[in-house]
């Protein structure tokens, strides 16, 4: 039966369970959240003694806060009990609610466990309801939600009044307990927001110092930069470009903007420029400048890419490698090219024959179905000028086959004819006048068969006074024809010197045929030339 006296105490316990609420929910962190708990249980509902034990990470519980003795709490503070012991106590004893009482008549048998613990000495106990020095009370904390998730633990010792609590006291501890796990939970959720705020305010400061640093690279740039569209209807269109690249190309970045890389190239780079890899690709290629002017540059290109969308822009870095790429041109038309005459040297004339030439003579097309079935090895198309049609898979004939006129006689076949031209009377010439009478004739007479030819022809020179002509497309009769017209192009009088020199030029004409190799079709056409030159030697004679 309810005592005169219990209303007011508990009129009292609400008023302190209240105000230490209220404190509770003005803590600014979650460690002054878990000491304000083990206050409020030491102030607000008349224990000696609280500790509040935290689930970590790791499952086992550590001492975060205490309250009611600073030696107590010195000795005990950071240490930590396993889970395993803290379950084995959350299930001995009594249950009172969510409470356990774990009485000394059982506690003894947890004085070894590894959780820390601190109890006030005090005398036996008198009567039956009077608290034992070695009694244990703990306050399970939860989470809020279905999920009861273990948050804590409080435990206390010894209330003010040397009793065990009564039901009020009980209810009282235990609505202590869900509010501080309520408050815990939210210390914890404003903790995590603010540790999310502080990084998110860090990686907006790293961003911006990258975008600044990015910024500053791109802008300052001593070589060229570009950034442009990946994807859509304006893919490869050119968003920003620093001045460095402006200044290269002669364009203003206004203008910049309404190219691609694809509109500013030189038209036979257009492939090269296509076959490039975004991600990582390098390509050299020659780009137009506003002067229309083409200027050699090396494209390097890199995705930024955006982790929700993927690839988003394609960075490109371009180097100025004009002078470089004068210096290779130069050096490899040096190699190819004759030093004095500025023609394609022997090296250079033999590889541009044999490009054409296969080992192979009259290789059936692809219409030659016979000649196809008879090529089939089994395995796939053998011989020299087969390939593969990517799309169908049927053979075709990738090679031109050269062919040659049957004889002197123009029976309607096209070829290339190869004029081997020597000049007669060259080296009394350089014994008369000197060689360097002798290296102005060979200019010259370089620069009247080049003139005499048309574009696309070869104009060689083999070494001293042999030139050979590659003309391509010529019947017998045109070939012919062609012989003439260089001839009386080079015994026209040659000044040098303020006089006037002859030279006169004889003129073999052989043909570049499938199944010959570079060096026979030279031959032919020297031995040709060499018959011409012994029957004009005869004619001579015979009008002497």
């Amino acid at each position: 039966m309810e005592t005169e006296s219990e209303p007011y105490v508990r009129l009292a316990t609400l008023r302190q369970l209240h105000q230490v609420v209220a404190e509770l929910n003005t803590a600014r962190s979650l460690a002054d959240t878990l000491q304000t708990v083990a206050d409020g249980i030491v102030t607000g509902l008349g224990y000696e003694l609280a500790c509040v034990n935290l689930v970590r990470p790791d499952g086992d519980l550590v001492v975060a806060a205490f309250a009611g003795s600073a030696a107590a709490e010195a000795l005990i503070t950071g240490r930590v009990g396993s889970r395993a012991s803290w379950d084995r106590r959350l299930t001995m004893g009594e249950g009172w609610g969510d409470l356990r009482f774990i009485p000394h008549t059982e506690g003894w048998v947890l004085i070894e466990d590894d959780v820390p613990q601190w109890h006030t000495d005090g005398p036996e106990p008198r009567f039956e309801d009077e608290w034992h020095p070695h009694d244990r009370l703990y306050a399970p904390m939860y989470a809020s939600g279905g999920g009861r998730e273990l948050l804590g633990v409080i435990s206390v010792d010894r209330p003010r009044n040397g009793r065990r609590p009564g039901p009020w006291g009980q209810e009282a501890l235990q609505m202590y307990a869900s509010q501080s796990g309520i408050a815990i939970s939210n210390a914890r959720l404003r903790a995590n927001m603010q540790r999310a705020l502080v990084r998110l305010e860090r990686e907006q400061q790293a961003l911006r110092a990258s975008e600044e640093s990015f910024r500053q690279a791109f802008e300052y740039a001593p070589s060229g930069m570009a950034i442009a569209e990946m994807g859509g209807d304006q893919h490869g269109r050119l968003l920003r470009t620093n001045d460095a690249l402006c200044r290269l190309l002669g364009r203003p970045a206004s203008a910049m903007r309404r190219y691609s890389f694809a509109d500013l190239v030189h038209p036979e780079d257009v492939g090269t420029l296509l076959r490039t890899s975004a991600e990582g690709g390098r390509a050299e290629i020659r780009l137009g400048r506003r002067d229309g002017a083409y200027i050699w540059v090396s494209l390097r290109n890199s995705v930024v890419a955006d982790t929700a969308d993927g690839p988003r822009f394609l960075l490109t870095h371009v180097e100025d490698i004009e002078d470089r790429k004068r210096h290779e041109l130069a050096l490899a038309h040096r190699a190819s090219h004759d030093a004095l005459t500025g023609l394609p040297n022997s090296a250079e004339l033999r590889a541009r024959l044999s490009a054409r030439l296969c080992e192979r003579p009259n290789a059936p097309y692809t219409s030659d179905i016979a000649a196809l079935d008879a090529a089939y090895d089994g395995d796939g198309y053998s011989g020299d000028g087969f390939g593969f049609d990517a799309l169908g898979g049927r053979p075709y004939d990738h090679h031109v086959h050269m062919v040659a006129p049957d004889g002197d006689i123009d029976d309607g076949t096209k070829g290339m004819a190869v004029l081997f031209c020597d000049l007669d009377g060259f080296k009394s010439i350089n014994d008369r006048f000197g060689h360097q009478t002798g290296d102005a004739v060979l200019v010259e007479v370089a620069r009247r068969l080049t003139t005499g030819v048309r574009d696309g022809d070869t104009v060689a020179r083999l070494g001293g006074d042999e030139f050979v002509v590659l003309a391509d497309g010529l019947g017998a009769a045109d070939a012919a024809d062609l012989a003439v017209r260089l001839r009386n192009a080079i015994i026209l009088p040659i000044r040098v010197g303020g006089r006037g020199v002859r030279v006169g030029a004889s003129f073999g004409i052989g043909w570049a045929e499938c199944g010959m190799s570079v060096e026979e079709v030279l031959q032919s056409a020297d031995q040709r030339m060499y018959v011409e030159k012994r029957s004009r030697a005869k004619v001579h004679r015979r009008a002497g």
